[in-house]
């Protein structure tokens, strides 16, 4: 049982580090956005007379307004999963935000498959029912 806790301890110790680096990629999303909003600024002010059917702009904003939410929607969860491993209850949130994590890219991909495969051992689920 006590291989298991430490198991469990590490994957928390991943867990906050995934989210940490989550709210931080999130940064991207913002400058993506920022560069929408100049763009469209600069496109509506501009005098020459080339008349587009829309913004274009406004595409790089709502991508970067999607991703931003997007980032900080998984960071936070992540931050909570690392909680919930720590106290040992949700497992089936856990669970869940493995599978998420999955989607999120290669790191996301690791952490995702590794934390599956430790959950599903038995001495695992026994420790989250005691809890």
């Amino acid at each position: 049982m006590e291989a298991a806790k430490n198991n469990l301890n590490t994957f928390r110790i991943l867990y906050l580090v995934k989210g940490i680096l989550t709210l931080c990629f999130s940064i991207v999303f913002i400058i993506y956005g920022c560069l929408g909003f100049l763009i469209g600024a600069m496109a509506e002010n501009s005098d020459t007379n080339t008349e587009l059917p829309f913004n274009f702009g406004w595409i790089f904003a709502i991508i970067g307004g999607i991703g931003l939410l997007f980032c900080i929607t998984i960071g936070v969860l992540t931050l909570l999963a690392s909680k919930y491993i720590k106290n040992l209850k949700n497992y089936n949130f856990i669970f869940v935000i493995a599978v998420v994590n999955c989607l999120t890219g290669i790191l996301g991909i690791v952490l995702g498959i590794f934390t599956l495969i430790e959950l599903s051992k038995p001495e695992i689920k026994t420790l989250f029912n005691k809890a």
